[in-house]
């Protein structure tokens, strides 16, 4: 993710939004071990440790922004619990498919609703590594408003490392020095 960012903050005028899901309560992101060695792979696992991930970048960028002088802003916002494709068609019959369908309209915003939070974080003011999301129950509908993170998703040491082990990765390193944009 950091060096698809870095390729294109030249291009980057205003903001930067990055959009986990609500995913993020619920993994947490183990710097050392990104390729997963130490345990199986389960893709609903790493699916979670990425969440939290994304928001530790969105901290680092920021933090790296802001030392490099741009006036360039990284936000996130995550869309709560929207009624996309996934919760809407997973195959479910019958008496499980109306349950489910009841749940998700209880619970669940549609997809237009879920996609206000990013909206609100890129062109309402949002500020330097600010979270939107929804405003209602449990953060899964409503409108937009600030929201907290988790601490596994504060912690300045893990987003440095993560950010360098993604350099490290990748071979693209942050521009050093003054940041111009297009």
């Amino acid at each position: 993710m950091a060096a698809v960012w870095i390729r294109l903050l030249p291009r980057v005028r205003e903001r930067v939004v990055t959009v986990p899901s609500d995913g993020r309560k619920a993994g947490s992101t183990d710097v050392e071990d990104l390729d997963r060695e130490r345990g199986p792979y389960r893709a609903l696992a790493a699916y979670a440790r990425a969440e939290p991930a994304d928001l530790l970048f969105t901290s680092e960028l920021q933090r790296l922004l802001s030392r490099a002088g741009s006036p360039v802003v990284s936000t996130a916002a995550h869309p709560g619990r929207a009624a996309t494709n996934p919760l809407r068609s997973d195959g479910r019959r019958g008496a499980r498919r109306l349950a489910q369908k009841a749940v998700v309209g209880l619970f669940a915003q549609s997809d237009d609703d879920g996609a206000l939070p990013t909206l609100h974080a890129a062109v309402a003011g949002v500020p330097g590594d600010g979270y939107a999301g929804p405003s209602g129950f449990l953060e899964g509908r409503g409108a937009p408003k600030p929201v907290g993170r988790p601490a596994r998703a504060r912690d300045a040491g893990a987003a440095r490392r993560l950010w360098k082990a993604s350099e490290d990765l990748t071979g693209v390193a942050f521009p050093r020095g003054s940041l111009r944009t297009a």
